[in-house]
């Protein structure tokens, strides 16, 4: 064995999003998926950092998220609970509840993975089994058969089914309602109620406390999640998709400034929220153009990391090569303007995408074993002085529904294991950007090298295709430029006050976020896109409302179908086809 050989360095990256869930003009929650994501990803994943404190990651919250945990938190503390589905579980009496109520109970109840969320638990599979068998007998959708005890019950294993597995082995009221498994009374209830509050409300504070501690890094996003490269310039689209159709739209009027909107907004959160301003940034999907990233670095960005596509693209961009993965993408590269810099950071697409797709198949020890082989191969294969840095990235949240026991088995193996290993180091970015700046680095051999031209696109197949270039996507662009151009008009004429003004630029950075451009499209679940098409166009009503100005007739019609069988149900989508 050659001891000369440098240790591997492993940036484990957790991306934690969310977007706003919640109509302004009711101010209530449409969609519950930031509470359930709270109970079940977020909690699980802070617990096995706290019991391996041995182990080093990075995690990426986004501003918008952590601005509806923190309303979560606050909802709890004022008990005014805006989230109906959360305010059914602790209302007392469900018996004379409306119909609208029940159809939210056994429309949203029935909700998640099947075999891993659902058919482990005989008593909430038998609930399922009694409304396939009343559901026919159902006559204009009258809930007549389904008792109060029934939505009790129902409601409790839902939530009971959304726990994170850290919860399940250490909350004994969680334990308890699981052993008891009917007719939950409403004292019961409550208290699985208070352990949500409790959950979600301690959840900040002990990531805050885990990077005080060093144990992780924590980066942001732009605030809302908008995707930076398409607001400054649609036709970077072309870049990596050159025949791609663009919207009607020849661009979206004030893009600069709307990036550099979210951008000083999402540092100023992160101050917030952990006290600390964040050195880096995961550009939402990992979105990156060079105008993008040369933004990043002029607001003071330490670094920034993308997708090995848009590695790849970008090398064959400036005429370098991108022939083997093992000589360019196991580094990080500077990205220059001439003025300001930034150290860009790109995923390993194959081991990021075994975790979010593949893994979940495996028995745990054997995925673990996987992974860990794949990067000794990656170190034994260096015969340089110089070491590899592999970023595995991926969603922090939606994979683990897949995994028996939300990844349980699988993400305590593999801290114990990475974090053991005599051949690798567990790091986070800003380490890394550390190492080569240090005042030895480059008596180390350690320079990043300039990357001339960037590639623009995404982590999802190095292009924008999920978000823009096709019939429903670039429509939903048309529709946003041309509610920016009124709302650019109804500025102009200065008749809004403070608060007004405030409003209506909130209302429109949530119509800017990426999420609704993911959702439309005939790959994804006809349920998703209907979910996600009513919000966005309810979001762009809105927008209308508040600027005082006419609707326009196409938001009252669907945007999209959707039909598809996405991976994953559509949540998250691979780096490479």
């Amino acid at each position: 064995m050659n001891t000369a050989r440098p240790k591997l360095f492993l940036n484990l990256y957790w991306h934690m999003h969310q977007p706003d869930y919640r109509d302004l003009a009711t101010n209530k929650y449409v969609l519950p998926w930031t509470y359930l994501h709270a109970i079940k990803d977020y909690s699980d994943m802070a617990y096995h950092l706290e019991v391996n404190p041995k182990a080093r990651v990075s995690f990426n919250f986004v501003p918008i998220l952590l601005e509806q945990l923190d309303d979560y938190a606050q909802q709890f503390k004022q008990n005014t609970i805006r989230d109906p589905l959360l305010a059914l579980l602790a209302k007392e009496n469900l018996t004379d509840i409306s119909n609208e109520e029940c159809h939210l109970i056994v429309q949203s109840c029935f909700k998640s993975h099947h075999e891993k969320m659902l058919s482990p638990f005989p008593h909430y599979q038998r609930l399922l089994h009694m409304y396939q068998l009343v559901e026919p007998m159902m006559t204009n959708d009258q809930f007549h058969y389904l008792s109060a005890q029934y939505k009790a019950d129902l409601l409790v294993w839902y939530h009971l089914a959304w726990c994170g597995e850290s919860l399940r082995r250490t909350n004994t009221v969680v334990q308890e309602l699981m052993t008891k498994g009917v007719l939950f009374t409403y004292e019961e209830r409550l208290q699985l109620y208070d352990v949500i509050a409790e959950t979600i409300s301690g959840l900040i504070p002990r990531y805050k406390a885990l990077m005080q501690s060093g144990q992780i890094e924590i980066s942001t996003t732009p605030y809302y999640h908008p995707i930076l490269p398409l607001l400054l310039d649609f036709k970077s689209t072309l870049d990596a998709m050159p025949d791609a159709p663009l919207p009607e739209s020849n661009g979206y009027a004030g893009g600069q400034s709307r990036s550099i909107a979210h951008i000083t907004a999402a540092k100023k959160a992160h101050e917030h929220y952990f006290g600390a301003m964040p050195r880096g940034m995961w550009p939402a999907e990992g979105a990156v153009s060079h105008a993008a990233l040369s933004l990043m670095a002029e607001y003071d960005f330490d670094w920034a990391a993308t997708g090995q596509g848009v590695l790849a693209n970008s090398l064959l961009k400036s005429q370098l090569s991108a022939d083997d993965k093992h000589d360019y993408l196991y580094q990080p590269y500077r990205v220059t303007n001439g003025k300001n810099d930034i150290l860009c950071f790109f995923r390993d697409d194959q081991l990021s995408d075994k975790i979010g797709f593949e893994y979940a198949k495996m028995h745990s020890h054997d995925a673990v074993n996987d992974f860990v082989q794949t990067l000794a191969q990656i170190q034994s294969n260096n015969h340089s002085s110089i070491p590899k840095i592999v970023s595995v990235i991926l969603d922090g949240e939606n994979a683990w529904e897949y995994f028996p026991y939300n990844g349980f088995y699988f993400l305590s193996e593999l801290y114990t294991a990475l974090s053991n290993h005599p051949d690798i180091v567990m790091t986070t970015f800003s380490d890394i950007v550390d190492m080569y700046q240090a005042s030895n680095a480059l008596d180390e051999g350690l320079s990043a090298k300039v990357l001339p031209q960037i590639a623009a696109g995404s982590w999802v197949y190095g292009t924008f295709s999920t978000w823009i270039g096709s019939k429903d996507k670039n429509l939903a662009w048309d529709l946003l430029c041309a509610a920016k151009k009124t709302y650019d008009k109804v500025l102009a004429r200065n008749a809004l006050n403070k608060q007004q003004l405030e409003a209506v630029e909130r209302q429109l950075a949530i119509c800017e976020g990426s999420d609704w451009f993911w959702w439309f499209g005939d790959y994804n679940s006809s349920d998703s896109v209907s979910s996600f098409d009513q919000l966005y166009r309810r979001n762009l009503i809105n927008l209308y409302t508040l600027l005082g100005e006419p609707i326009p007739d196409a938001l009252y019609h669907k945007i999209s179908a959707g039909g598809g069988n996405a991976d994953n149900a559509g949540t998250m989508r691979r780096g490479q086809e």
